[in-house]
């Protein structure tokens, strides 16, 4: 039995293998046509989810989430200059629906000017059974097209994308369960969320229906501040079983702007790198920036407008008593003085900062920059510090 189940296992990763070249074969061509691989990408957001789930009305009697004249089956049908016109229509119609189908589409628009092309690309997911895939294999496809736009556009792919092999590490010491509530307030296309999803379900192979459900619905909440990464993340999730027609687990938008409404047991997080934003965060003791936006947190420690120092505070803030993070920093967050000290100092004294993980220089494809992982646990309130010792 256990060899059966290696051949299968293999026999799906080589399909998922030869499905992303196909693919990718045909992004080369769209390339050349001036479509970029990002938007290459996000057309396959959109037409996947239509196949998909117009497979599940077929074969699983699954009450459909997209009015009749929207589907995948009004697509198919068409060519030429009717079907680009359809295209256009079915995004901007879908953009407009509520839950996970208006998330999915928001602002969506159709990049790929070339009918002819367009029907091609339509030809190829409509020739796929996805339906009898397992759940792994269409994540793997849909993994594996995101890891080659990354690789592709390594300059700006560290904005999105945390390398696999440390988001399955940070997972795997962090041992998420099934009745937890992760957050991620800078989610991008939802690597964390994926590898907490199948740490949990090889994990617990025995859970229970209201696991289930509470995986499904109610583990996972995001924020993502640019719409076409959010719609990937969106898919991706999707595509591993994650929310619902009406469930959307992500929230378009700034996570930093608004004080928590709710506070979570686990945070995992790789904020994006950069200091300055042009926003400046203050306390009610801060002085603003008269050329930056300024917004009040008065749960925050110390007014500044770099970024990085701004989710140090507010993943603190996201935790709820003995609530863990995991969260991916530079090295200024560790080593400046001003607002970065008094973060620490505070940080030190709330949570039991027990863990420091030093990565190598440029694994988020940007030459020089050193990164780290800090791992802490938020304590219930006391006049006494948390951090007794720390693990370099």
């Amino acid at each position: 039995m256990g060899n059966r189940s290696c051949l299968l296992n293999s026999s799906m990763t080589d399909n998922s293998n030869q499905i992303v070249q196909h693919l990718w074969n045909f992004c080369n061509v769209l390339k050349d046509d001036g479509v970029s691989y990002g938007d290459y990408v996000e057309q396959l957001t959109y037409l996947l989810f239509l196949k998909m789930n117009d497979e599940n009305d077929r074969s699983q009697g699954a009450e459909s989430v997209l009015p009749s004249r929207l589907n995948w089956g009004s697509l198919v049908r068409l060519d030429g200059r009717k079907l680009e016109r359809h295209y256009v229509d079915v995004l901007r119609r879908l953009g407009n629906e509520d839950g996970l189908v208006g998330m999915i589409f928001r602002k969506a628009q159709n990049r790929i000017q070339d009918t002819a092309k367009l029907k091609r690309l339509i030809g190829l997911i409509d020739a796929e059974d996805w339906s009898v895939m397992h759940m792994d294999v269409k994540g793997q496809i849909y993994e594996g097209l995101l890891e080659k736009n990354a690789e592709d556009v390594k300059s700006g792919a560290g904005q999105y994308f945390t390398p696999r092999p440390l988001i399955r590490a940070i997972v795997k010491v962090m041992d998420p369960t099934p009745k937890m509530t992760i957050c991620d307030p800078a989610c991008g296309t939802g690597g964390f969320f994926l590898a907490a999803h199948q740490h949990v379900i090889e994990t617990y192979p025995g859970l229970s229906a209201a696991q289930k459900r509470h995986i499904r619905k109610d583990m996972f909440h995001g924020w993502e501040i640019v719409d076409n990464t959010a719609r990937l993340c969106l898919m991706n999730l999707h595509l591993h079983g994650i929310g619902g027609s009406q469930q959307c687990p992500i929230t378009v938008g700034d996570a930093l702007i608004d004080k928590p409404r709710r506070t979570f047991d686990m945070v995992l997080t790789n904020p994006p790198f950069g200091k300055k934003s042009s926003m400046m965060f203050v306390n009610g003791n801060g002085k603003g920036d008269k050329d930056r936006l300024v917004y009040e947190r008065d749960d925050f420690i110390a007014a500044t407008s770099n970024k990085q120092l701004n989710f140090v505070q507010h993943v603190a803030t996201l935790l709820r008593p003995n609530g863990r993070a995991a969260m991916v920093v530079p090295d200024n967050v560790l080593f400046e003085g001003g607002a970065a000290e008094t973060i620490r100092r505070r940080l030190l004294q709330e949570c039991d900062v027990h863990t420091l993980l030093r990565l190598p220089t440029g694994i988020f494809y940007a030459n020089g920059v050193k990164a780290n992982v800090l791992f802490f646990d938020r304590r219930p309130a006391s006049n006494k510090p948390c951090t007794k010792k720390l693990w370099v």
